[in-house]
């Protein structure tokens, strides 16, 4: 008898679908599950998943039962599901997987059954709350069935372009899609012309949008700390322990929701959101696993994600020699990707994350060598890691990225081996 993650994990051949009607029909079948607690979705293209669990953990703090629904996990599937900061169980896991597939007449994808799981989920547990992070795009992700309280779009920049489309303002509109009629909307997307183009979605749609920079704005101090001026409230000396400066935007963002779900009956004390955000946590992103060498692992997996890996290494480490680990997935733009990072580095070794989709390390050559001489390719990943350490010194970097998914190989053969 098939395993229900053997299940789940068979789906994964399926193609993406952009399309709501599948799972509206399920969700409907089971009288809608997702409609019985507030809701919060986070769109944009990079910072989703720290945005999310920021939100979630101050609210957690603040005595609300709260859902986090994130996208990909690392190791394990169930990080992609948890209650005030717990993974769903493996047994629940099990339930909730063959409960889906007992009562689906559709052809769900692998993210539809997972996001079918997770309402379910949620609706059983009786969560106040549920902060969900967009698989890809907004419109016609499967997450955006919900009628969300908040509605969030971090950021803006080149990625999953056959399917968004290749020019920004394109992808804008699809991640816009999020944005409900009479809604409320944090915007932290930069670009002048893509802040008009969802400037324009909320005048049309009657929502209220929120921008970083204007009606929400940040101080950082010299000891790491910040301000945050917001909608109504104002917070000093806050303190997120995720490394970056693009991360205490982040937290900014994450505030302004905060604020506006306090505005819905949602509201919690100072301690709480103080709380929430210094204890939040969130692995591959500029996770430090290692010291003396120092490696660290980022999850940039497209030209937004690695102009800011770059800024952080240049500005937020120290370090004599920094060696590159690097693998990415086909179809990702991994030639603006190795022009924002290689030009800083002394050593790269490119590897392949352990999935049909990536791309072969040997194919990456030709482009890296633009940037740098000193390059080896070892296609199996924690070889690659084990050559890093073998020529790093102490005080060196290794800096393992390109991929989530070759992120969670290297955090799983870092907990066994090394």
């Amino acid at each position: 008898m098939q395993a229900p993650v053997e299940h789940l994990d068979g789906l994964k051949r399926l193609d993406i679908r952009f399309s709501l009607d599948p799972i509206s029909r399920f969700l409907k079948r089971l009288n809608n599950p997702h409609s019985a607690y507030g809701t919060v979705l986070v769109g944009g293209t990079n910072g989703k998943g720290s945005i999310a669990a920021m939100v979630a953990s101050a609210l957690s703090r603040g005595g609300f039962r709260v859902g986090l629904y994130t996208s990909p996990h690392l190791i394990d599937v169930q990080e992609r599901i948890r209650i005030d900061g717990k993974m769903i169980s493996r047994e629940e896991m099990d339930t909730w997987i063959e409960i889906v597939k007992g009562h689906s007449t559709e052809n769900l994808t692998y993210f539809e059954f997972l996001t079918a799981v997770a309402f379910l989920y949620f609706h059983q547990r009786k969560v106040d709350l549920a902060i969900l992070e967009v698989g890809m795009g907004g419109r016609l992700d499967a997450t955006n069935v919900v009628s969300p309280l908040v509605s969030v779009v971090s950021n803006i920049s080149l990625d999953h372009t056959e399917y968004l489309g290749r020019r920004l303002e394109e992808i804008a509109w699809e991640k816009g899609g999020i944005i409900k009629k009479g809604g409320v909307c944090i915007n932290a997307v930069k670009q002048r012309r893509l802040q008009k183009l969802l400037e324009e979605i909320c005048r049309k749609r009657g929502a209220t949008i929120y921008s970083l920079g204007r009606e929400i704005t940040i101080n950082t101090h010299p000891d790491g700390s910040f301000s945050y001026r917001g909608i109504e409230m104002r917070y000093d000396n806050l303190v997120c322990p995720l490394k970056g400066k693009h991360q205490i935007e982040n937290a900014a963002v994450a505030l302004g929701v905060i604020e506006a779900l306090a505005m819905k009956g949602f509201g919690i004390d100072d301690d709480a959101v103080f709380d929430g955000i210094h204890d939040v946590k969130w692995e591959g992103r500029l996770e430090v696993i290692r010291h003396s060498p120092t490696v660290l692992l980022d999850g940039a997996h497209n030209a937004g994600g690695a102009s800011t890996l770059a800024r952080a290494l240049m500005e937020d480490f120290s370090y004599k020699k920094l060696i590159f680990i690097f693998g990415v997935l086909k179809d990702k733009d991994y030639k603006a990707m190795l022009k924002k990072l290689l030009p800083l580095g002394d050593r790269l070794i490119l590897t392949s994350p352990n999935t049909e989709r990536a791309m072969p390390p040997e194919a990456l050559l030709p482009f890296a060598k633009q940037y740098l001489r000193r390059i080896e390719v070892m296609k199996n990943s924690r070889e690659a890691l084990k050559r890093a350490l073998s020529i790093a010194n102490e005080n060196d970097l290794i800096c393992i990225t390109g991929s989530l998914y070759l992120i969670g190989e290297i955090k799983k053969a870092f907990s066994v081996a090394f």
